[in-house]
């Protein structure tokens, strides 16, 4: 399915067209950047793995508790279920570290592991800024399909985990199926979407199979995976949450083991007390999704959210976030797993200069710590409480930058252009009409579709516009058009026929 470009032939663009392609190779790599070394992450895991054997996690379900004692863990007389050294041993040698997440066309798919860096939607936000009006409304099922479309055509989003929650669904097991057909629906990327309880996840995986032609074919290529925040800290599993880790696990879901603690409020307040205490509960469900199935795809999520102690909010914004999660990102790389982080929780109501740095800074750290997946880049506003048509468009224009930034610099006799440099000082004193130059103009440079880079002169002259009005403008323009059909019609008939399909086939087609 061919995607809508972001790129546009304006008459007030410079025509930048003409230079060749537009989109070098974006083929990403982090990891270059350390916040700690190699010993101070070993001293780090040696007191997250006191802490699963000395005083484990409380509120286990009977089906985790089983799992665990029968591998060697031990539930203690105050029902907290001990993890002994040795079971964390086994379990970070035998998870898997080859997992890769598959769109449904390949060029979506995004291998794990090795530095990897890739970047997606996210947030389940309540409320959405009205592209009109700039005021705030409660998000529909209809919301959540825009922003799965929108994320299609947007080519540095490279992922849609359910950006908004669909509040016009009337149970919560309405609300999961639907949002994972209104996902699928609106994009052919790999899809992240949650379930509320382990009931739910047979169904979740059912769809997957009727989209995919088989349980085989979607074991072979998984286009959907389920974001389960299994603890609710400190130290304390969520019962529901555990047993859908279960249930997903078994039912060959890619399963992200996701730890949201709150440095200052459900975690200690300092960096490396937070790390210690999100690595322990991050890696009892990273056991228990193993112990439940040992070719599990579980990736480590490990996400430790900052507080502002002022108020109590989080603080999604500030600088000690984007310095945590790139701490927590790193300790991951650490131990091999294959991992995932929230960056660009912005505290900002609107798409404004402080959502742009807030959002820039973090996830320019994390995905230089080598983060594999970052969640929550693009379209959130209000400390993810908010979601915005207008920020996507916005943030796909950061994000490309942000990518373009992890290229590795080529130190070759080629690049060094000591010959040219001499040659060039003795002729034209310029570079411009190198013919290395006008190659590489085409090869090496990401040009924004958004980011204004004209003279004040040509910027007046053509209306002064801000990127916001312009951001409006093309996701509006994205809204209207771009309807990927992505389910085939024989197989949205079959999904309408076995589940309760709340958005109508109406809504899906071009006006």
């Amino acid at each position: 399915m061919r995607q809508m470009s972001v790129r546009r032939k304006r008459r007030d663009r410079p025509a930048e067209d003409a230079a060749g392609p537009q989109v070098p190779d974006l083929a990403t790599k982090g990891g270059r950047l350390a916040i700690l070394d190699d010993t101070e992450m070993a001293r780090i895991h040696e007191v997250s793995v006191t802490l699963l054997a000395e005083f484990g996690m409380s509120d286990a379900p009977p089906i985790v508790a089983e799992l665990v004692c029968a591998a060697g863990g031990r539930m203690t007389e105050e029902q907290r279920l001990t993890f002994p050294p040795d079971l964390v041993a086994r379990a970070l040698a035998g998870l898997r570290r080859d997992v890769a997440l598959c769109g449904r066309l390949p060029e979506h798919d995004m291998a794990l592991g090795d530095g990897a860096v890739h970047v997606g939607s996210g947030g389940a936000a309540p409320m959405i800024l009205n592209i009109d009006s700039d005021t705030y409304r409660e998000t529909t099922l209809g919301d959540l399909y825009d922003a799965a479309r929108l994320v299609d055509a947007l080519p540095h989003v490279q992922f849609f985990a359910r950006s908004v929650v669909a509040r016009d669904m009337d149970t919560d097991s309405l609300l999961d199926i639907n949002t994972c057909y209104a996902a699928l629906a609106g994009t052919t990327k790999h899809v992240f979407v949650s379930a509320a309880f382990p009931e739910h996840v047979a169904d979740i995986a059912k769809m997957c199979h009727i989209v995919a032609g088989g349980r085989e074919a979607f074991a072979a290529r998984p286009f959907l995976s389920l974001n389960i925040n299994h603890v609710a800290p400190p130290m304390r599993f969520s019962p529901d949450a555990a047993e859908v880790l279960v249930a997903a696990a078994r039912a060959g879901l890619p399963c992200m083991v996701n730890t949201f603690g709150q440095m200052g409020a459900s975690s200690p307040v300092t960096v490396a007390g937070c790390l210690a205490q999100s690595n322990a509960e991050t890696l009892a469900g990273m056991i228990v999704a193993w112990l439940a199935n040992p070719d599990v795809h579980a990736v480590y999520g490990a996400r430790p959210m900052v507080t502002d102690l002022r108020s109590g909010g989080m603080a999604g914004g500030s600088g000690e976030q984007a310095l945590l999660t790139a701490a927590a990102t790193q300790l991951a790389r650490f131990l091999g797993l294959p991992n995932s982080t929230i960056a660009g929780a912005t505290d900002s109501k609107i798409p404004d200069a402080q959502a742009g740095y807030e959002k820039a800074l973090s996830i320019t750290m994390a995905a230089h710590a080598g983060a594999n997946l970052i969640t929550q880049t693009a379209g959130m506003q209000a400390g993810l409480m908010g979601a915005s048509m207008e920020a996507y468009v916005i943030d796909n224009d950061m994000l490309g930058a942000i990518r373009r930034s992890l290229a590795p610099v080529e130190i070759s006799l080629d690049t060094l252009c000591a010959t040219m440099i001499a040659k060039t000082i003795r002729s034209d004193g310029h570079f411009l009409g190198h013919p290395q130059t006008f190659d590489r103009m085409k090869s090496d440079f990401l040009y924004p579709g958004l980011a204004d880079r004209r003279s004040i002169a040509d910027w007046q002259a053509s209306g002064a516009r801000d990127i916001r009005v312009q951001a409006k403008e093309l996701a509006t323009e994205i809204l209207a058009g771009h309807f990927p059909q992505t389910l085939a019609p024989a197989v949205d008939a079959t999904l309408r026929e076995t589940f309760d399909i709340r958005l109508p086939v109406a809504r899906m087609t071009k006006p």
